[in-house]
């Protein structure tokens, strides 16, 4: 469903991001008197991000008269959050971009269960299938945010008007694109290799397409190997791409060199001529096209994550603010973050997607990313949650190690399947166990 709507937004028009100050239009909540209060937040985030998610916390302080500390945090955020909690330094809040470190911040006695207030916020404004991704054991623990369609490829619309080539649906047909967009002069795809989540990202959509949802469901629990069959068939599609240096821009030791903002600004920046046609990643890529000249629905446009089987994929992943202290700041947070009002602010800015239902989606600021926010809505919990971010951090989401450094070293050679199968099994089995 995500990706259908995704499809249906080539006239869409407008660009993202903000003036980098407050926005005077912003919608203002009304929240508790917290004056004299301090609440700290800690986030990965960075750059536009970073700028867009302080803006958030610029309208929570109005409304409440509390200060609020943006604490940067580094991944993996649980390891940044062991030495913190070790000093007695641990933040109110901490924005946590993975379910298992939900899980992971909960078995070390380090969050706090939802308030009233938030839990109430969270049971009116998400779905049941939201509201259980953030909760261990039925208790209510994360409110997520920020979610993210993981399901789509971008693409500069001058290389392939130049190309001939039409939005692929098929993965044949993406093939056949890449092909075609080659033998026009350009590099067909942006590969952001150096940093590992992207790669389970693309792995993720092959997989949930091909091998189906019940399947996707038992490897995110590693209830069947990582040797399994469907990951070789998984893996030796995914090769058709990685294995062909033509395709990737830079070619494969290019791709390991390449950070995911560089991934989408050297697709859209040399008008005709980009270092790359297409890049595949979120509904999010378009806060790093809005740190380019190209318009969104106009240079830049996107389309679902090819069918590898029968159908496209729909991988959606979300960062869930979470308290690990029992204060009344902390709380407060999270009864805002879970209103439509905050969303809003940065729905605004772009590169944002809410799961809160109750998001005026006139917030969004073009009509891709309000097609993509009204589908993510629509499919309620007909949707599979990224499966690294399911994973045990130390597996799913730690640089240089599990599942990040096999398929590094997967992209670097890609003919080694089963090596790859062999290093991703071992991996998993010490990191669930644990």
């Amino acid at each position: 469903m995500l990706a259908a709507a995704a499809a249906l937004t080539l006239s869409a028009c407008g660009g993202s991001g903000g003036d980098g100050g407050k926005d005077d239009d912003a919608p203002k909540a009304k929240g508790p008197n917290l004056k004299g209060q301090t609440v700290s937040v800690a986030a990965v985030w960075s750059g536009p991000e970073k700028d867009a998610f302080r803006k958030v916390l610029d309208a929570f302080e109005e409304s409440t008269g509390a200060k609020v500390t943006l604490v940067p945090a580094q991944d993996p955020i649980i390891g940044f959050l062991e030495s913190k909690v070790a000093g007695g330094g641990q933040p109110d809040v901490a924005m946590l971009p993975q379910v298992g470190a939900i899980e992971q911040a909960v078995a070390n006695g380090w969050a706090k269960p939802l308030g009233k207030g938030a839990e109430e916020a969270l049971t009116t404004n998400y779905s049941k299938g939201w509201a259980d991704l953030g909760s261990v054991d039925g208790t209510p623990y994360g409110v997520y945010f920020k979610a993210a369609n993981k399901s789509l490829v971008w693409y500069n619309t001058a290389v392939f008007e130049n190309a001939g080539v039409e939005e692929p649906k098929t993965w044949d047909e993406f093939l056949k694109a890449a092909q075609t967009v080659f033998d026009s002069g350009v590099t067909p795809v942006s590969v952001a290799g150096a940093d590992g989540w992207t790669l389970t990202d693309w792995f993720e959509n092959v997989y949930l397409s091909q091998a189906g949802p019940e399947k996707y469901d038992q490897l995110a629990k590693h209830e069947i190997k990582w040797t399994d069959a469907s990951v070789t068939k998984a893996l030796e599609t995914l090769a058709d791409l990685f294995g062909n240096k033509d395709f990737l821009a830079g070619g494969q030791s290019g791709a390991l060199q390449t950070e995911f903002p560089a991934s989408v600004t050297q697709t859209f920046t040399g008008g005709d001529q980009p270092k790359a046609g297409m890049v595949f990643e979120g509904d999010f890529v378009s806060i790093n096209i809005g740190q380019t000249d190209a318009e969104i629905g106009t240079d830049a446009k996107v389309f679902p994550f090819p069918a590898v089987g029968e159908n496209s994929p729909a991988v959606v992943g979300g960062d869930a603010a979470v308290a690990l202290k029992d204060s009344k700041g902390a709380q407060a947070l999270l009864t805002f973050l879970a209103g439509p009002e905050s969303a809003e602010i940065w729905a605004k800015e772009g590169g944002f997607l809410s799961p809160n239902k109750a998001v005026d989606t006139a917030a969004y600021p073009n009509d891709v990313q309000r097609d993509i926010a009204e589908a993510l809505i629509a499919a309620g919990d007909d949707i599979r949650f990224d499966m690294s971010d399911q994973a045990p951090q130390a597996f799913g989401g730690t640089p240089g190690k599990g599942e990040w450094k096999a398929l590094q070293d997967f992209l670097k050679n890609p003919k080694d399947v089963a090596g790859t199968q062999k290093a991703l099994e071992r991996a998993a089995a010490a990191a669930y166990k644990e």
